[in-house]
Formats: C-alpha cells, sequence, structure tokens
C-alpha cells in the first residue's frame, strides 16, 4: 500500500526549509511549487471520496471526476494570491506555472511509487505528455486571468469560462491516454504540441496586446 501523504512530506520538507532560506522572490517561487503539491495531494483524497460516493472505480473516476477536481484545486492558490496581494502580471504567471510544475511533479513521483520506475521510454513520454498537460492548463487560466482580473464584473464568469477550458482540456487528455495505440499516443503528443504553440504564439500575441492598451 502506498502512503501518499509519506511521500509528500519528504518531498515538502526540503521546500519548507528552502523557503526560510531564500529570499522574497524565490520564496514565492517555492511556495507556488509546495501549493502545487498540495493541491496535487488533496486533489486525490477528494478524487477518491467522489468516487466512493458516486460508487465508481478509480479508472472511471479518473475520467469523469479528476480533471474537475484537479483543476479547481490548482486554482485556489492562484485566487487566493489574487483576491489578497493584488500581484503585477508577472509575478501571476509565475505563480501559475510553478503551481502546475508543482501538482505535476507530485503526481509523477505517485505514480512511480505505485507503478516502479521500469520502462524508461515509458516513462519519459507519460512525464512530459502529463507535465505539458498541467502547464497547458496551467496557462489557459493564468493568462486569462491576467486580462479578465482587470474587470472586476467579468471575474466571476470569466474564471469560470476558464476554468471550464483547462478542464475539457484535461479531460481530453485522460481520456485519450486511458485508450491504446494511436489515441494514447495523441494523447500524449497533444499537450505536449500545445505547449511548443503556446510557446510559439504567446510573445507575439502579448506584444499585440500590449501595444493595443498603450
Amino acid at each position: 500500500m502506498n502512503y501518499i501523504e509519506n511521500v509528500y512530506i519528504c518531498l515538502a520538507a526540503p521546500f519548507l526549509v528552502a523557503v526560510f532560506c531564500a529570499r522574497k522572490r524565490s520564496r514565492r517561487v517555492l511556495l507556488f511549487m509546495l501549493g502545487g503539491m498540495t493541491a496535487c495531494l488533496l486533489s486525490s483524497y477528494l478524487s477518491t471520496f467522489a468516487a466512493s460516493v458516486e460508487g465508481i472505480d478509480l479508472s472511471a473516476a479518473s475520467l469523469e471526476i479528476a480533471p474537475l477536481v484537479e483543476e479547481i484545486m490548482k486554482l485556489l492558490p492562484i485566487l487566493f494570491y489574487l483576491l489578497v496581494f493584488e500581484p503585477e502580471k508577472e509575478s501571476v504567471v509565475v505563480g501559475v506555472f510553478m503551481t502546475a510544475v508543482g501538482f505535476a511533479t507530485f503526481e509523477n513521483v505517485c505514480y512511480l511509487a505505485q507503478n516502479g520506475a521500469q520502462g524508461v521510454f515509458h516513462l519519459l513520454i507519460r512525464g512530459f505528455g502529463a507535465g505539458a498537460m498541467h502547464v497547458v492548463c496551467g496557462a489557459i487560466i493564468g493568462t486569462g486571468l491576467i486580462y479578465i482580473w482587470k474587470e472586476k464584473w467579468l471575474r466571476v464568469a470569466g474564471t469560470v469560462g476558464l476554468l471550464a477550458l483547462a478542464i475539457t482540456f484535461h479531460g481530453i487528455y485522460n481520456i485519450l491516454i486511458s485508450q491504446t495505440g494511436v489515441p494514447a499516443a495523441v494523447g500524449f503528443l497533444l499537450p505536449v504540441l500545445t505547449a511548443v504553440a503556446v510557446v510559439i504564439l504567446y510573445n507575439p500575441v502579448n506584444r499585440l496586446i500590449e501595444r493595443e492598451q498603450e
């Protein structure tokens, strides 16, 4: 039996030590990564609880429940940061990405603890696929929040819309990788290719928006 809370403690301990030793900006990055790992731990508890209430197995829960629960939990640290500190645009982007990285890292470690570390090629594909998926979902929400948060009347509806988009992308990924053959390959490649597209398109689009706002 795997005790993921014990895995969490082992991973979180160095982060907590580093938080007290780091400077302000580095401390923020570490806290967001720790927040992402915490969100992953809580998501596993909530998904398991919801699956038991609904009377479905964990495989079905990963398709029907996990995308909703995980994206909401990843969003909570960012919403807290926005509501309490009213940060600058760059800080929000860093926070979203580091939360996603922390979440994906802890998820991959739990996967290794449960399934073993055999099959380097499969683990490489799985690691990049899951990591890219969480980062892309973070990019969807983070980039959108930067612009909708300026208008108070748009905050609630806009946040729900961004969350729905991230959940949909996450759900499609989970459905595809649960298959075999070509659908699984497409599932693993989809977030990686999307992440590459985001990197290519983000800077030109960002410059265009900034030019329009001047």
